[in-house]
């Protein structure tokens, strides 16, 4: 269940879609795809929420009404308790989009003030925001090399750093990890959960469905345009009925006899392993171990 109470307050409320509606037209304004049908959210502030599905589920259509991008078909969109085109509301928004479109003639501490200035940022704010920005996203070694000369994650990684140069309080993240190698994701997603600590509120868009489940506090998850369930992952991911052990030391031939207590306590042993980690888990600690497959 929940801490928060029932009722959430007004000031809560960081972006909520109502009703939300989106079909694109031909040229003479006749509808031919619905990308969105009667979506419902509400996203709170200081959570990372979870917008998840497939290709083509209506994910990024979401994100662009969020934006004022585009404008629904029907139904309503409040973002930090304004209409999406409110200026003042866009100034406190961060947004990487799926696809990082830079300067390729710039370098990230030139990609960064340029977007500083874009807010009127001060100048003395603005180079001590992007230091410390292209070194949390891990691109000091690269901060004066013009971006053209960026992989495909170094790029993604200057997104984010563009899309927080305005200390934001709302921040869009379109497929953050596309592109990046598991070390680089698995900086993002630190990151992803050290905005969330500064009280920060984050609405990711994901079809990597580790990504989603590593970082996020609720998700909805939407086919075909609508949302099919949405919810706590911890809960969603529950199975009520089955509860999980976990112990170390306890040898193979001692396992029958725990099944056999389990029996005598109305359970069932479904399975019994060692534990496995993650392979992302093995993947971070054979690379940063130089190399070495042994376990530590």
């Amino acid at each position: 269940m929940e801490n928060r109470t029932a009722t959430t307050s007004a000031s809560d409320v960081v972006l909520s879609c109502e009703n939300l509606t989106k079909d694109f037209t031909d040229i003479w304004g006749r509808p031919t795809v619905r990308s969105l049908e009667n979506v419902n959210l509400e996203v709170k502030r200081g959570e990372v929420f979870g917008l998840l599905g497939p290709n083509g589920a209506g994910k990024t259509t979401t994100i662009k009404l969020v934006l004022g991008l585009i404008f629904p078909t029907s139904g309503t969109v409040r973002v930090l308790g304004a209409d999406p085109r409110d200026i003042a509301a866009k100034e406190k928004i961060g947004y990487l989009p799926e696809e990082t479109y830079l300067h390729r003639f710039l370098n990230a501490a030139e990609t960064l003030d340029f977007y500083g200035r874009l807010f009127d940022l001060p100048a003395a704010v603005r180079r001590e925001r992007a230091a410390r920005l292209i070194e949390r996203v891990g691109l000091q070694h690269a901060a004066r090399r013009p971006l053209k000369e960026y992989s495909k994650g170094m790029l993604r990684r200057a997104g984010l750093a563009t899309c927080l140069i305005n200390d934001p309080e709302l921040i869009l993240l379109d497929e953050p990890t596309s592109g990046m190698d598991p070390i680089g994701s698995r900086e993002i997603k630190d990151l992803i959960v050290e905005l969330r600590q500064q009280g920060k509120t984050v609405l990711l868009s994901s079809h990597l469905l580790a990504d989603v489940e590593d970082v996020c506090d609720r998700i909805a998850m939407l086919y075909k345009g609508r949302v099919q369930l949405k919810g706590r992952v911890r809960e969603l991911l529950e199975e009520g009925d089955v509860t999980e052990v976990a112990i170390r030391g306890l040898k193979e031939q001692a396992w029958p006899a725990v099944a056999a207590e389990a029996a005598r306590q109305g359970g069932e042993v479904l399975d019994a392993h060692r534990r496995r980690e993650r392979l992302e888990t093995l993947f971070l600690r054979v690379v940063k171990g130089g190399g070495s497959s042994k376990p530590e």
